[in-house]
């Protein structure tokens, strides 16, 4: 049986389940994160579920999000996940080296106390990997049961309310749309077939949203944008909202690139440079993955700019971006951005900005909010694409049209969206 696709009220005082796929840098840091705030020796800093303030409330008297959407508490989320490589949660945070080992020590029995299931690995979608704790079933269609049965043990072991699916894994080789992605039955059929178009991440969101739980997609892959998701998303009522998230660089993008724009500044090209040495951007050294990445942080830009509005300001527009495996930095990424600006008379100006960041520090709260909204969202029995989630992500989804970039009318859709969820919350409770 799946799990249910609408929660009421009255079993808010549940647990949730979360389960990533891949336990590597982002996962383990957003695992040691909880634990460490509940042992209150950290602070869910970059996290809008934990610490922003509900929308149009009196500042005499604030109101905390997580209360004014009624959101999981962070002591009930219960962990657990998928790798294809041997160890617990630990030892993937250890080998990841993003904690701070003092404190990596500190949490160690819980992050022990999470060894993950086996996996599912396709060397033609991850080339620069290898799968050492994999799945025993070969075909495709019975890899994607087995994640089934992995999520309803889980939920029924936990005794859990509502599970959601993080897809967290290193990103995939570039891919479109084909024949076997159009519909539940073309999809089945071509699991069953083994299909070259089908990548492991597919598997994920196949068996998540046949068992009703929302599904976030953390990476750049060609995942849930896909007819076949769309259509078990909708059928049952689970959430799906976007891919790849929104953290360092182009996050930055989103709010330089709108007041850019709303100046009528001209921009002659936009150069991004990225060093980072963790195991994403091992994975990205391979020019096939790497295009994946490529797409999606392309696109912002162009969106927000609207080239063909205005041609004149950034129809010539070259935009590059470049992203480069260094060892050295670890999980610690450095990017450049060199910005040529057109200013009164066409004279030349430039911005550059020169941000060191830290990928799975920025990753983590993301995580946290996606989980905790796309489940309060079932629990108001929306399904389907959520496009006010798009805050998040660098290639939000839509329905139908384009999608929105600019961060500010991104966080406008948000705050609409919050209210509804409330309304919606204060509807079911009464």
């Amino acid at each position: 049986m799946p799990l249910k696709a609408s929660v009421s009220r009255a079993e808010s005082n549940g647990r949730l389940g979360v389960l990533l796929a891949g336990m590597g840098a982002i996962s383990t840091t957003l695992i040691a994160g909880i634990e460490a705030i509940k042992q209150g020796v950290g602070r869910p800093l970059g996290s809008l579920s934990q610490l922003a303030l509900a929308p149009d409330i009196d500042p005499r008297h604030p109101v905390a999000l997580s209360d004014y959407l009624r959101l999981d508490r962070i002591e009930n989320l219960v962990f657990s996940g998928w790798d294809i490589n041997p160890g617990t949660a630990y030892d993937a945070a250890r080998r990841a080296a993003v904690i701070e080992p003092s404190l990596l020590e500190q949490l160690r029995p819980q992050l022990e106390a999470i060894e993950p299931m086996p996996g599912i690995y396709d060397p033609r979608y991850l080339r620069r990997g290898e799968g050492r704790r994999l799945k025993p079933e070969t075909n495709q269609y019975e890899q994607a049961e087995a994640l089934r049965q992995d999520i309803r043990a889980f939920q029924q072991r936990h005794q859990l309310r509502q599970v959601v699916v993080l897809w967290c894994g290193s990103t995939e080789v570039f891919s479109t749309p084909g024949p076997a992605h159009q519909g539940q039955r073309i999809f089945e059929a071509a699991m069953k077939a083994n299909d070259p178009s089908i990548a492991p991440s597919m598997l994920y969101a196949w068996a998540a949203l046949q068992e009703g739980c929302a599904f976030v997609n953390a990476t750049p892959t060609l995942t849930v944008d896909l007819p076949v998701m769309i259509e078990l998303s909708e059928a049952h009522r689970a959430p799906i909202c976007g891919k790849d998230l929104k953290t360092g660089q182009t996050w930055l993008k989103t709010v330089l690139a709108p007041g850019i724009r709303q100046r009528m500044l001209g921009v002659a090209g936009w150069f991004s440079m990225n060093i980072l040495g963790n195991q994403d951007g091992a994975v990205l050294d391979d020019p096939a993955a790497f295009r994946s990445k490529e797409e999606s942080k392309l696109s912002a830009l162009n969106h927000i700019l609207q080239p063909e509005l205005y041609p004149e300001l950034y129809g010539h527009l070259s935009h590059q971006v470049k992203i480069n495996y260094y060892p050295p930095r670890g999980d610690n990424k450095e990017s450049w951005d060199t910005i040529d600006l057109l200013g009164w008379l066409g004279y030349p100006m430039q911005i550059k900005v020169n941000f060191l960041c830290r990928d799975s520090i920025l990753a983590a709260p993301l995580l946290l909010d996606l989980a905790l909204f796309s489940a309060a969202a079932q629990r108001a029995g929306r399904g389907g694409v959520q496009e006010w989630l798009a805050f998040f992500f660098k290639s939000p989804q839509v329905r139908a049209g384009r999608p929105e970039h600019d961060l500010s009318v991104q966080y406008q859709h948000l705050q609409a969206a919050w209210k509804e969820l409330a309304e919606a919350a204060v509807g079911v409770t009464a």
